[in-house]
This record gives structure tokens, sequence and C-alpha cells, in this order.
């Protein structure tokens, strides 16, 4: 089996066990580390996932797996893990997550936009640039990186 038909069917095995845990699926990556293999399965909330809950689901990941055929014989390490934030913004959930933060996107048409996100919904996205909102459906804004700020402006003039 391929490695890709591999992470598919991981994908469908553990779906439903991290939907009863209030988790979506991010990401199953499956890659060689000498004579074992690392599963780093990532997920998400609504509510963003603290370390009880990632401990808590990586019983349920386990267990899982253990019960089903489809990591083979082969030993493997099992990583439980959110996203970082480089995580690309491409669905209408990794968006709604990033409200207040800074993005940078691409456009459709060309170019990038930088802007924070005011608002999103299941058809696109508001962005604040430089005090003026702009939405944009998702065929017209393409992958998005929320930017790491140290300080907010609004933090700054807070400490003043």
């Amino acid at each position: 089996m391929g490695a890709q038909a591999r992470e598919e069917r991981i994908a469908e095995l553990l779906e439903p066990v991290l939907a009863a845990a209030g988790l979506d699926l991010e990401a199953v990556e499956l890659t060689p580390a000498g004579k074992r293999r690392v599963l780093r399965v990532v997920v998400d909330s609504e509510n963003g996932v603290d370390l009880d809950t990632v401990g808590e689901v990586s019983q349920e990941v386990d267990t899982a797996l253990e019960s089903s055929d489809v990591m083979g014989e082969l030993p493997y390490v099992l990583e439980v893990t959110s996203p970082g934030v480089d995580r690309p913004l491409t669905l209408p959930r990794h968006w709604r997550r990033s409200r207040g933060r800074l993005v940078q996107a691409t456009l459709a048409e060309g170019g990038g936009i930088t802007g924070r996100v005011t608002e999103a919904d299941d058809e696109g996205v508001t962005l604040d640039v430089e005090g003026r909102p702009r939405t944009f459906t998702y065929a017209e804004i393409g992958k998005g990186r929320v930017q790491v700020e140290f300080r907010r402006a609004a933090d700054t003039d807070a400490a003043d």
C-alpha cells in the first residue's frame, strides 16, 4: 500500500474517533524515521486544543490504531498535535479560527493582501486592511498564513 493510500485509510479510521471528542482532523502525516515511522495526527477545534485534550485523544487514537491493521507490522511513534502558526488557511474553518489574527493571503487575480480577519463564514472572509473592511469569497482569495505578531498595535497603545 502506498503512503498516500495508507494516510487516507488512517484518516478514515480516525475521523469518527476525533469527531466524538469534538475535534477536526486537520492532517495525517506518516514519515519514515530510521527503523520506525512517525505518525503525526494534527487536530483542531473551534476552541483550540489544549494539552489535556491532546493527551486524552492520544489514548483514543492509539486504541483505534491498535485495533485495526492500518499501520501494518512495522513499529511507529504516534504524535498527536495541534496545528502550528505556519499552517496554511485553506478551509472556511481555518479562517473562522483566525478571527482577530493578522494574515497574509494570495489573491486569485494575482498579488497578495495583508489584513486582520474580522469575519469569516462558509462563503468568504472579511479582512481589515489598513482600517477598511475588504470582503472576499474563497474563490477570490487563495491560501492565507497567519503572521506572527510579537506586539500588536493595540498592545503597544495599552503599554504607553
